[in-house]
């Protein structure tokens, strides 16, 4: 008798699961799509957000229900005026200011008693939480309800161990910014230079920001378990690791995208009403070979300073190869809008060069046969939909875990090429980087081309693209790996309430 058998109809009805994301795409998107892929195990699943960040998924939450999960999003209201954020923006990405990135926080904690008001009301009760771990003061929740809370992280095993390793062996304690040092402790040598680690090893002149970030570390250790976003076989030797050093229960359950089957649910993931920008996308790339166009797209926050953008589109037109540029209008567009209206760059790359200023169904483009390589900022969630697509990835890396995931995709896996970053830049501090240029466009021409081109090793990355692609999706299927690991996270969940 499998699992899932011995579960019975009646037990898995009585389940329900609160789902509570912080309050970013990069972090909704897939807290949503697990929530997807518990409902269809037969359990109810509520997603709680607020209503400008619940637009983009209604649709698809709708097709759910249609297809007879239990799932439902509600709406708690976005705090504006206590926080003093300006009305309409209710995400991270949306804040006019970096200055506000506190009064975002405290925004976060006031949605504490609306969402307790909330979960008080529900039928069935919770019977667990799973809440991303930047939204701390809902640990204070569990406790009330006395219903175990369980992280979403939105990280990979690997990164989670590299943290973990650095943190309790303070190995660059007394290290400069530019120093190296090996990661110890890991399955893999893996060299990292103090300047690339991310912001929790580097304490701010803002108090306020380091007590946050303490508070945030505790609240990790309450927690009783951790659901990661990717597949054992990926990260093979680091999930046992990471279990291992830390005690921590740890379910990996993903690639989470990969719920999205149909070109239908990919154009519309994270975007209301997209199927026609979906399919313009799709038939230009219907007139290119297999594996000859470059997909770029350096993140939903796209932080990356002008000049240094600058050197990417020029990088991409110097490939002579045909790309789709994504920029997303973020960091300074003004600068970067008076460049292309002087510099003449559209008009140039027109025909073979495709710019675009907003939003594109990124899994449904890096799952066409027509892209040979993904230049990404190696955020997670683009990191996996690249492995997915069975794509190398070209990688520049910015800020927070992105020079993780380049080590794990360049050194552990071998399927893909850095660009040549060395040094984060951490979200809010762009001014303090001066112009903020790593990486010429010859930088980029070049990497592209390891990939694209004539580059050593290229068969054998673009080969081992393609088994991780097929890993993944074994993975997430009936019997694969993660599907194995959602059952058990549902039969601990089940245990923890009959033992209550």
């Amino acid at each position: 008798m499998t699992k899932e058998e011995a579960m019975s109809s009646t037990q898995l009805s009585n389940i329900h699961i609160v789902c509570i994301p912080f309050l970013a795409p990069g972090h909704i998107l897939p807290m949503v799509d697990m929530a997807k892929l518990l409902a269809r195990h037969n359990v109810k699943v509520t997603i709680i957000t607020t209503p400008l960040n619940a637009i983009p998924f209604k649709t698809t939450i709708n097709r759910e229900i249609q297809l007879g999960s239990q799932i439902q999003l509600l709406e708690v209201k976005f705090p504006n005026v206590e926080a003093g954020i300006p009305q309409g923006c209710e995400s991270i990405e949306t804040l006019p200011s970096m200055d506000l990135r506190e009064n975002f926080l405290i925004a976060l904690d006031l949605l504490q008693q609306p969402i307790e008001e909330i979960i008080e009301k529900m039928e069935p009760f919770p019977t667990c939480m799973i809440c991303d771990k930047h939204i701390p003061c809902l640990v204070e929740t569990s406790i009330k309800f006395k219903v175990p809370r369980i992280i979403f992280d939105g990280m990979n095993c690997f990164t989670l161990l590299c943290n973990h390793n650095i943190h309790a062996s303070m190995v660059c304690e007394t290290l400069s910014d530019s120093d190296e040092f090996v990661v110890p402790g890991l399955p893999h040598r893996i060299e990292m230079r103090k300047s690339q680690l991310p912001m929790i090893f580097k304490p701010s002149s803002n108090q306020n920001l380091n007590v946050i970030r303490e508070r945030i570390r505790a609240c990790e250790k309450k927690a009783y378990g951790i659901v990661v976003n990717s597949f054992e076989e990926l990260e093979s030797g680091y999930v046992e690791e990471y279990q291992r050093v830390t005690g921590n229960k740890v379910w990996c359950v993903g690639p989470v995208s990969l719920t999205n089957k149909d070109d239908l649910e990919k154009a519309e993931r994270g975007r209301k009403n997209s199927i026609d920008d979906a399919n313009q996308y799709v038939k230009w790339l219907d007139s290119w070979p297999e594996n000859s166009v470059i997909y770029a797209c350096l993140g939903s926050l796209n932080r990356v300073t002008p000049k240094q953008l600058i050197e990417f589109g020029l990088g991409l037109e110097a490939t002579n190869r045909p790309f789709i540029w994504v920029v997303r209008k973020a960091y300074m567009w003004g600068e970067v809008e008076k460049w292309l209206l002087e510099d003449g760059f559209e008009e140039r790359v027109k025909g073979r060069g495709i710019l675009v200023k907003g939003w594109v169904p990124q899994v449904l483009i890096l799952s066409h046969k027509a892209i040979g390589a993904f230049l990404t900022h190696c955020g997670w969630n683009s990191t996996l939909e690249g492995i997915c697509g069975g794509v190398p990835l070209v990688t520049y890396p910015m800020f927070a875990d992105q020079f993780f995931n380049e080590k794990l995709v360049v050194q552990v896996i071998e399927s893909g090429v850095r660009v040549g970053a060395e040094i984060a830049v951490n979200y809010g501090d762009e001014e303090e980087f001066g112009d903020g240029v790593q990486v010429t466009r010859d930088n980029v021409k070049e990497a592209i081309e390891k990939v694209m081109g004539d580059g050593e090793g290229k068969s054998e990355r673009r080969e081992r693209a393609r088994k991780y692609a097929d890993m993944a999706k074994k993975a997430i299927e009936k019997g694969g790996s993660s599907y194995i690991n959602m059952l058990k996270l549902i039969e601990d969940i089940m245990h923890v309430k009959l033992n209550r």
